[in-house]
């Protein structure tokens, strides 16, 4: 295999016991899509460590139903895609980063059939015509998809759908379950290579950092929890490319596997990276609202003519919200079934595909009528409960095109990164497209540095800096739906606040956020924090501080407890940047509405958050509860904002 064990370990204090340490060329913090795209598209001659929290399929990219959009069609363009994309984004996606990454759509697609998936074809292109979205699907397309079965696939012969915001067919698909055929092509391919290891079951906690010849910081590996043996282990590498996803499950009712939780994020922001627009969060409007389902409905139902109802008036309110119909891009769509649900009390509306063709449902859609089928569903008969889910994180680390961040060394891909494409609220299945676009030129790049590295700083126009304040008025919040009472002597319920916490977001950081709102969120992360401060003798939040982390897990035993309680902290700084971002944010954008400011802001201006650093070095021993972990840090820097785990 390609990663060879280094017998020294790294800076440990004498006192504690060794811990493996690993050394690779290229580390890359998640298997999905984004992580898998890059470590392919690398050359060969690299040794390639990728990272999974936990099995390989626990990834955003294997759950997407829809597909991926580019410009294939005959009666499309690459200036097309273009141009609905940026109306979707509201003002704020960055125009030459949007045109850099769609227009190579066709070349990603095309690279993504020759890795073996088997997206659905048609017998003749032209069939992709001659579907009225509107009314109904033509009888001779319901019977011409189907898999070719041949060496690889072309895009000339892809069957082609249509998702919300985009002006024609344009989204390519494998069935339902996109996702799934393209994670198990590339997971395929990625075994067979020589020079790539993917290790499950382990978790990034921290990205190591070090001083370059130039002064700056340089990313160079990660401490890792391997879950399989309960140990630490620190990797050493040239390079780190974080793909670890959003922070969908933040949130009560979300698409996202619950290892989604925006740990890539502050991780990159505890080692120096801004971090942009992290109020974006893109709500599907079509969630299977049933019980505690996290079930994604997908939106190509919609595209293929489905349609919206009022479970009690039986109106299809569509038609009175945007001359798109069930086609407006979801934000639109998922405030108006948001306002639905808020009317009819029923906590859903009705996704109706009745009226189409059964052969063609179940032939195009094999996936969600088996799923629901199982759930008394038949949806060649029946409507569809559904309800907006928290979907997809539209900001995050600020990187070029290239995928480069602030910091050297360290590349983003996927969603836990901000190109700028997606802008305000992302055009559907854009998503799969930058995570292969953006991981190709990662891989183009990324040899360079190591020969040279040179670095290029990603810029941002128009922007707006978050002010994090360090300390926020504390009172007793009156959220008797959040609200925890602990006995400060008595164990920490983790898990209740971890559950207490997507309630909170769910109601305040939702599809619809007001002034007060965000402020009593903000009070009740702050008694969260407070809380986990004053059960530990010394301050907890620096577990969180960027740096050359040394951990040492010493008591299996405790070693889940531990972990625990360190990402609840992590968590809960997550939340506050995100409602602090919201709550600064005075209008209402694309996935962001506020009732106290509904109207746009003249200029759109990107919602940017910089890490404050300073110097000094640390020695934290944290005793009590996770008193079986010892952390140290030299020459650390961190976070003034983060000091005594005050709100930022």
């Amino acid at each position: 295999m390609s990663v060879a064990a280094n017998s020294k370990p790294l800076n440990l204090a004498k006192t504690h016991p060794v811990t493996e340490s690993i050394r690779t060329e290229v580390l890359i913090i998640g298997a999905g899509l984004a992580g898998l795209s890059t470590a392919l598209a690398l050359p060969k001659s690299l040794n390639i460590t990728v990272l999974s929290k936990a099995d390989l399929q626990a990834c955003s990219s294997h759950y997407a139903q829809g597909g991926i959009a580019a410009s294939l069609a005959a009666d499309d363009s690459v200036n097309d895609h273009i141009k609905d994309t940026l109306i979707a984004g509201a003002g704020l996606c960055a125009p030459e980063h949007t045109a850099s990454i769609l227009k190579s759509g066709k070349q990603a697609v095309q690279w993504l059939c020759e890795q073996g998936v088997p997206f659905t074809q048609v017998a003749n292109p032209s069939d992709n015509d001659h579907i009225d979205v509107d009314v109904n699907v033509n009888a001779n397309t319901s019977t011409a998809a189907h898999h070719y079965h041949r060496p690889y696939l072309t895009t000339d012969n892809l069957h082609l759908t249509q998702e919300g915001g985009h002006g024609c067919r344009r989204v390519a698909h494998a069935d339902d379950a996109t996702g799934r055929h393209i994670m198990e092509a590339l997971t395929a391919q990625a075994h067979a290579a020589s020079n790539i290891t993917i290790l499950p079951f382990h978790e990034a906690l921290q990205l190591l950092t070090d001083k370059g010849s130039k002064g700056g910081n340089r990313c160079q590996g990660a401490i890792v929890f391997d879950h399989n043996h309960q140990r630490q282990r620190t990797i050493e590498s040239q390079a780190v490319v974080m793909a670890s996803g959003g922070l969908g499950q933040l949130f009560a009712r979300a698409s996202a596997p619950n290892v989604c939780v925006g740990d890539g994020v502050m991780m990159a922001w505890q080692a120096g990276c801004r971090l942009a627009n992290l109020e974006f969060v893109q709500f599907h409007p079509t969630g299977l609202a049933l019980g505690e389902s996290s079930f994604l409905i997908s939106e190509a139902l919609r595209g293929e003519g489905g349609r919206l109802y009022c479970p009690i008036t039986g109106q299809r309110f569509m038609l009175a919200v945007d001359k798109r119909a069930e086609l407006a891009p979801r934000d639109i769509v998922a405030r108006a079934i948001a306002e639905q649900i808020a009317n009819n009390g029923l906590g859903y509306v009705h996704l109706d595909v009745s009226h189409l063709p059964a052969p063609f449902l179940r032939a195009h859609f094999p996936q969600i009528y088996q799923t629901l089928l199982a759930l008394g569903i038949d949806i060649t008969t029946d409507p569809i409960p559904v309800a907006p889910t928290a979907h997809y994180s539209c900001g995050g680390i600020i990187t070029c095109d290239q995928g480069l961040s602030d910091v050297p060394g360290l590349y983003a891909a996927g969603e836990v990164a901000y190109t700028g494409l997606h802008g305000a609220n992302r055009l559907a299945s854009n998503s799969l497209l930058e995570c292969i676009v953006v991981g190709h030129k990662i891989a183009k790049h990324l040899p360079r540095y190591l020969t040279d590295h040179i670095w290029s700083t990603p810029t941002v126009d128009n922007l707006q800096p978050i002010l994090l304040s360090e300390d926020i008025t504390f009172h007793q919040s009156t959220d008797t739906d959040t609200d925890i009472d602990i006995d400060a002597n008595s164990d920490i319920d983790t898990d209740a606040i971890a559950a207490s916490l997507k309630t909170l977001m769910t109601t305040h950081m939702g599809i619809v956020r007001h002034a007060k709102s965000l402020e009593r969120a903000l009070s009740q992360l702050q008694q969260w924090q407070q809380l986990l401060k004053a059960f530990s003798t010394n301050d907890i939040s620096h577990l969180q501080s960027q740096g050359s982390l040394r951990a040492c897990l010493e008591d299996t035993e405790h070693a889940s407890e531990t972990l625990l309680h360190f990402k609840l902290i992590r968590q809960l700084q997550l939340a506050t940047l995100i409602v602090q971002s919201a709550l600064q944010r005075h209008e209402s954008r694309g996935g962001h509405y506020r009732q106290d400011y509904p109207t746009l802001a003249t200029k759109p201006l990107v919602s940017v958050i910089s890490p404050c650093i300073s110097e000094r070095p640390l020695r934290i021993e944290i005793t009590n509860k996770i008193k079986n972990i010892e952390l140290f840090a030299e020459n650390l820097t961190h976070s003034e904002t983060l000091s005594a785990l005050a709100p930022i």
